[in-house]
């Protein structure tokens, strides 16, 4: 069985991605976090501070990036959307397992120019971006168009949008549509309503907590 995920091309990009996330993300959040407490009263997301961020990769933990393709391989969504590209490092585990399937493809939102053009380029240079469309803006506003439905949603842009998004997007989810939450220990406070919403069957969906990487909210659609 094909697993582009393990090629030597695709395994080599991501441990370059891995890496220079491991050299550069420290030093780069620590300075962002010294001048939000300096000049912005500890707001890390002040407008002034945007295109620090375009230099962090922020990517999800290879384990996640496991689960992803895992996730894509056995759900075979003929549309997911992720709502924050940043390098494409959770992009590529889409596009490889959605290439092993043979269908399906990605629409992932980005805010950053430098990003999405980054993203773009990681893709191309492994022969997958043909299965993964980017757009560059306010996932509000790209994703307003969308009119096909959705099998898999990948929550991982600034926290306190998770719900919002997930409520604007909800006329588009298809029937049994897995949603997939990012980062839920590594924040919270921001992410409490979005928690307390999906894990509430009244809602509609049925929700588990998975303890890797960062914290993931799996759920599903009912």
């Amino acid at each position: 069985m094909t697993n582009t995920l393990a090629s030597e091309k695709v395994a080599s990009l991501l441990a370059r991605l891995f890496a220079a996330s491991d050299e550069k993300d420290p030093a780069l959040l620590a300075r962002i976090k010294s001048e939000a407490d300096a000049k912005h009263g500890g707001n890390r997301y002040a407008p002034e501070l945007m295109p620090l961020f375009d230099g962090v990769f922020m990517p999800v933990p290879p384990e996640v990036g496991q689960l992803v393709y895992l996730l894509v391989r056995t759900k075979r969504p003929k549309l997911a959307v992720e709502i924050g590209t940043s390098y494409g490092i959770s992009a590529i585990h889409f596009a490889a397992a959605m290439k092993d399937n043979g269908e399906g493809r990605l629409i992932s939102t980005e805010m950053s120019e430098p990003k999405a053009k980054a993203a773009r380029g990681n893709l191309e240079s492994v022969g997958l971006s043909h299965l993964v469309e980017i757009r560059r803006g306010d996932a509000f506003e790209t994703l307003k168009p969308l009119d096909e439905k959705i099998d898999l949603l990948f929550l991982d842009g600034w926290k306190d949008f998770y719900l919002p998004f997930l409520k604007m997007l909800e006329p588009k989810l298809a029937p049994d549509a897995l949603v997939v939450g990012d980062d839920t220990k590594l924040f919270p406070e921001r992410l409490a309503d979005y928690l307390a919403y999906v894990r509430d069957p009244r809602n509609g969906y049925h929700s588990v907590d998975l303890p890797m990487g960062d914290g993931v909210e799996l759920s599903l659609r009912t």
